[in-house]
């Protein structure tokens, strides 16, 4: 199965037994429809939450806002919550990533100013 969608969380690696690692993240897939007889158009959201098993250096380029096109086979986990109701999450089993948009550099402080060039006087002090 092939999925695309936006990494909600930067991916993080989780060693298990046997020193393996896993790189586990979570995409949001969107999609919109407009309703018959509506000029209303709905957007749905789909969150999927993934494993990669091949490689834990992943994680450094699968930040939140990156765009992956993933490979591998869908799955659902189903459990009773605390309030005795059932509920699921859909998982994916990534065999295979592609990123296609890196996501923006969140940086903290401005960027400066550009410096403003001095204006002389004098139009004889040309630099040509």
């Amino acid at each position: 199965m092939e999925i695309t969608g936006r990494i909600v969380k930067d991916a993080s690696v989780f060693k298990v037994k046997e020193n393996r690692e896993v790189l586990n993240f979570s995409i949001a897939v969107n999609d919109s429809y407009k309703p018959k007889g509506s000029t209303e158009t709905k957007k749905i959201v789909t969150y999927i939450d993934c494993s990669y098993w091949l490689s834990a250096g992943l994680a450094q380029w699968l930040k939140k806002g990156t765009l992956v096109q993933l490979f591998g086979r869908i799955g659902l986990n189903v459990y009773i919550g605390n309030d005795a109701q059932a509920h699921g999450s859909l998982t994916f089993h990534t065999s295979d990533i592609k990123i296609l948009v890196f996501a923006q550099a969140q940086n903290s402080a401005p960027a400066p100013a550009p410096k403003k060039q001095e204006v002389s006087e004098n139009p004889d002090d040309l630099p040509f």
